[in-house]
């Protein structure tokens, strides 16, 4: 078999066999495939696509690829969540110990933010004394016995996937549904999950910006997990402003404790209860997803999801006591308003830019070197249709940076008032089961 044979073969519009996606994969992978040749094939692919068969077949050869995480001694369904990233994406703080209060096992392996999109463990990590560097045995009597538990992402899980994607970032093949589709998914099977909730971001927070490319996403990574004997249901939510009101780690950690006690922003509430109750229905919790989200309303109600996530925090040697007193928190050295110059309605709120903001503050990672500020970010008062009155706050800087003209420009420009009434945009656009 050669690289050159199977270049040209899916350049002129063929399918792929088993065995040769597989050549393909483990000679990129041992670098018997150099670069030159994989950057050929993976622009073949941007122009010609790959099928339902290929898709799953390019996974499960990236899964295959490196190490894989056993979860099979974790009692129950193990549901695990995928977000596509975004701006105040605090659902899988609150996710985790919800779904977990319910009795569904959460084995989370989480990763770390870069650029203007948060990372989960970055944001636990603003709890004091909070880890993710546990043992697998460690993880998996936690999952047994409190039903969540987080880790940091194995060095050798999905090895081609790494290699594919700094590839594609310098190639111009990034944009490209059947490489995007089977990069997430070979990650998420590779972790062990028995089912997979998918929340696929559409807007201009997002990295799909149109709701058609949001939805070819979804239904490819359905039909992958689906055809690989996973469970795969996916929600195509919105991040045209951003999710609730918090972006920045400790901010949202707050945020994340409010909405486990009811008092969390409508939006997230809303949309954790959606990806919620499919993560219970999946993990034969509930018969219906009705009955899933009464379940779920149940356990915020009585303080059961508050209490398993702050049993949860102390497991991973965090600060429980940061769940009623958040104040106990990072905070930051200056706080300040930002103004509205008009009277009006909030019309747009871009999500993006307002995330760049705020790793300007310090809240995100401009390289995977930055250091990042825990305590810094941004809370908005106003989102998209809420009217505003000139001289009325549009959102609070949490700086330690006195000076932080730059960071107040890119808000004023990135937040527009008009005369007229703006609808709020719509959260849930479409949930995709098959």
């Amino acid at each position: 078999m050669r690289m050159v044979d199977l270049i040209e073969k899916k350049r002129d519009g063929k399918e792929l066999t088993t065995e040769e996606i597989q050549f393909i994969i483990e000679g990129y992978t041992n670098n018997s495939i150099p670069d030159y040749q994989m950057s050929a094939m993976t622009m073949a692919i941007y122009f010609q696509g790959m099928n339902e068969r290929e898709r799953a077949e390019l996974t499960m050869a990236m899964v295959n690829s490196g190490d894989t995480i056993d979860l099979s001694a974790i009692d129950g369904v193990k549901v695990d969540k995928h977000s596509t990233g975004g701006v105040g994406d605090t659902t899988t703080l609150v996710l985790g110990p919800l779904v977990a209060a319910l009795g569904v096992p959460v084995a989370k392996m989480s990763g770390r933010g870069l650029g203007h999109t948060g990372g989960t463990i970055d944001k636990l990590e603003a709890v004091k004394g909070f880890h993710v560097e546990i043992e697998n045995d460690e993880f998996i009597r936690l999952v047994n016995e409190n039903k969540i538990a987080v880790i940091g992402q194995s060095g050798n899980l999905t090895p081609a996937d790494k290699k594919l994607y700094a590839l594609r970032d310098v190639t111009g093949t990034v944009n490209s549904i059947p490489l995007i589709a089977s990069s997430i998914m070979s990650k998420k099977i590779a972790a062990g999950a028995d089912a997979i909730c998918l929340d696929v971001k559409t807007g201009a927070g997002a990295f799909m910006k149109t709701l058609d490319d949001s939805r070819e996403l979804a239904k490819a990574m359905v039909s992958i997990g689906n055809n690989v004997g996973r469970k795969t249901m996916a929600v195509i939510s919105d991040m045209s402003q951003p999710l609730g009101f918090a972006i920045g780690n400790a901010l949202e950690v707050k945020e994340a404790i409010d909405t486990l006690r009811g008092d969390g922003p409508e939006d997230l509430t809303e949309l954790c209860l959606t990806l919620g109750s499919h993560m219970v229905y999946l993990a034969g919790q509930a018969a219906t997803l009705d009955e899933a989200r009464n379940k779920l309303n149940e356990v915020i109600s009585n303080g059961k999801a508050l209490e398993t996530f702050k049993i949860f925090l102390q497991s991973q040697g965090g600060d429980p006591e940061v769940v009623d007193d958040p104040a106990k928190l990072p905070q930051a050295k200056y706080i300040i308003e930002l103004e509205a110059t008009e009277d009006g309605y909030i019309s747009e709120i871009v999500a993006d830019e307002i995330g760049t903001a705020a790793m300007m503050l310090g809240a995100g990672r401009a390289t995977k070197e930055s250091i990042i500020d825990l305590a810094v970010g941004i809370v908005l008062k106003k989102k998209i249709g809420d009217q505003v009155k000139k001289g009325e706050s549009l959102l609070t800087i949490h700086s330690n940076q006195e000076q932080i003209e730059e960071v107040k420009q890119i808000l004023y420009k990135n937040i527009k008032i008009s005369k007229e009434k703006v609808p709020a945009p719509i959260l849930v656009h479409e949930e995709i089961t098959h």
